[in-house]
């Protein structure tokens, strides 16, 4: 299970740079210690598979994060096509309902590499006043958790969400559905645009399977030592 495994296997560093070299710059610096890469929209969007490519070189696994959100027939090929590309992880938006889900769960069981299937619930640069806008009444937590059980109940592996929320989803659905959470911040660290954060350690401590970071680690001075930190944090 994803809890067994050690603090470093946890720790996904987000590649969200500019470029493929700075991108392939960090893999160097930071496998000897990391894992996991995140590669995002940005960075896809502008390379492609050269983006998955220089992960997957430097002996690392991929988080493909491009949260597909589509007509269930797209979504599902879009994931099919995923995994082709040998990633261990893509995700989907939940808010594309149960029949977009189902369907891209079914394209990931019936492909050769069969990637972890993760559904984003409310991404954590939204807060309270964020989701009123779009017209959701609920309480974020209880929405984050109503779309988690979702996409469980739809073939999900697991969802993405923000710390905040990590210990009702454990609550509510088991030990075995898979959470990822991005909005950590070690302390002393900028809030950035994230707005439902929390350090490393209590992420863990919550419930969380895997933990996303990125600027705490790729704008220091120092990266690998500023990932050694966060991996030892989530170690006490």
């Amino acid at each position: 299970m994803p809890q067994d495994i050690k603090a470093n296997g946890k720790l996904i560093v987000a590649l969200d740079m500019k470029t493929l070299d700075e991108a392939k710059e960090a893999v160097k610096k930071l496998s000897p210690v990391v894992k996991v890469f995140k590669v995002g929209i940005g960075l896809f969007t502008l390379y492609g598979l050269d983006a998955v490519k220089l992960v997957h070189d430097g002996g690392a696994k991929v988080f493909l994060d491009l949260k597909f959100h589509d007509i269930p027939n797209t979504v599902a090929h879009a994931v099919r096509s995923a995994a082709k590309l040998g990633v261990f992880m893509v995700n989907i938006h939940t808010l594309g309902g149960s029949e977009m889900m189902m369907r891209a769960a079914e394209a990931v069981r019936e492909s050769d590499n069969k990637p972890k299937l993760l559904g984003v619930t409310v991404i954590t640069s939204m807060d309270q006043s964020s989701i009123g806008e779009v017209g959701i009444d609920k309480k974020i937590e209880d929405e984050v958790v109503s779309l988690a059980r979702l996409g469980k109940d739809s073939g999900l592996d697991g969802v993405v969400a923000s710390p905040n929320e990590v210990s009702l989803i454990r609550k509510n659905l088991g030990k075995d559905f898979m959470i990822v959470t991005p909005g950590i911040r070690p302390a002393g660290a900028k809030r950035d645009d994230q707005k439902r954060i929390m350090t490393p350690a209590d992420a863990i401590r919550s419930g969380a399977d895997y933990i996303v970071v990125g600027r705490p680690i790729i704008e220091t001075k120092d990266p690998l030592e500023a990932a050694r930190k966060i991996i030892k944090e989530m170690e006490s």
